[in-house]
């Protein structure tokens, strides 16, 4: 049995949203592993002693303020990326369950 072009088309939306989904899911875990790598960071910072930070390929002595503000700054910025990406799969996820109810509607027609 062949489906119309609406339920075809709405399958095609369905299969886009859901890959978007799966690639801000993806995005998402990147940036909260990067966060936690920072928060770690944060911490072994407190009882160190001396302070190194890694530029390219070589290590260099920083100051451990400086070292502590960098990581505030760069856990802020994953913050603020993980809550924009969160808005994202919530939009994406009530996208897709739109899309599914419409498919169920339409199905009765297929049969």
């Amino acid at each position: 049995m062949e489906m119309d072009k609406e339920t075809q088309m709405e399958i095609g939306k369905l299969q886009m949203i859901e890959q978007k989904l799966q690639s801000v899911i993806m995005q998402k875990q990147n940036f909260q592993s990067n966060m936690l790598e920072v928060e770690n960071a944060i911490i072994e910072l407190k009882n160190a002693e001396t302070a190194y930070k890694i530029v390219g390929n070589i290590m260099i002595s920083s100051t451990k303020d400086d070292l502590n503000a960098e990581l505030k700054e760069k856990k802020e910025l994953f913050e603020e990326k993980i809550k924009t990406l969160e808005k994202q799969e919530n939009k994406l996820k009530e996208d897709s369950k739109v899309i599914r109810e419409k498919l169920e509607k339409l199905s009765p027609k297929n049969e």
